[in-house]
């Protein structure tokens, strides 16, 4: 399926950390969720917020998942970051005049976070990581640029959790993309999914920082033989199908 034919073009894998594309994309661009709204995935990121958590959310664009944290209690911090100056202004724009408080929005690339290590409970990304898989080639063995940034990505999340912290990935990757990663030797969380979404299923990763298990410890940093799959899920198999469907139809 084509992308809508007023979309901005899609960045390359070299060139995602422009943030140009976003800021073109922001200009014209009021409100859109990535793989739906709060109210589809409520019933799987509620129970594990609390009034005092500091959250982190990567990757903002201009989703309203911040207000909706508020809205649930979430007093402790919340903090949105992107990479695009014109989704973070447009972002402080909107919240200024709701009068909205106890939101931060901040410039930064998730490559490399400006934030002190062990400062958030809970990190929470929703498409983010999918922007990385763009172009990556080969979904079954990504190009090297690809594996980079996505470890990147995930030592920096992994970083400024709180010991017992955890971090949420809202994202259409499979578990056999996924795993690779998410259970490399380096982190300590232990990881669990679940799926919502009606026909089209997206999937909700939950990692738990320092609950790691001795299964998980000895999962080998490899991917798995390619399984046997339902031809509805077979597009999904190329990563860039975010930037390939028609928004329209999400």
């Amino acid at each position: 399926m084509a992308a809508a034919a007023d979309e901005v073009a899609p960045p390359t894998a070299s060139g995602y950390l422009d943030p140009s594309y976003w800021d073109e994309r922001f200009g014209k661009e009021e409100h859109y969720e990535w793989f739906k709204d709060f109210s589809h995935f409520r019933h799987l990121l509620a129970p594990l917020l609390s009034p005092s958590l500091s959250v982190l959310e990567v990757g903002c664009g201009n989703s309203r998942l911040g207000e909706e944290l508020l809205r649930e209690g979430v007093d402790g911090g919340i903090t949105c970051v992107d990479l695009s100056p014109v989704a973070v202004q447009r972002m402080r724009d909107r919240l200024a005049v709701q009068g909205t408080k106890g939101v931060d929005v901040v410039v930064a690339d998730m490559l490399d976070l400006p934030f002190e290590q062990e400062s958030f409970d809970l990190v929470v990304e929703k498409g983010t990581m999918d922007v990385l898989f763009v172009d990556s080639g080969d979904p079954w063995n990504p190009n090297p640029t690809t594996v980079n940034n996505v470890m990147k990505m995930l030592e920096e999340i992994h970083r400024v959790l709180k010991p017992e912290g955890v971090f949420v990935s809202i994202t259409f990757g499979q578990p056999h993309f996924r795993r690779r990663f998410f259970e490399a030797p380096e982190f300590t969380w232990s990881v669990e999914y679940s799926t919502f979404g009606d026909g089209f299923h997206y999937f909700f990763y939950t990692l738990k920082k320092g609950k790691r298990s001795l299964e998980s410890n000895s999962y080998q940093n490899s991917l798995p033989a390619v399984p046997r799959i339902n031809m509805v899920h077979e597009e999904l198999e190329s990563e860039d199908f975010i930037f390939r469907t028609n928004v329209d139809e999400l």
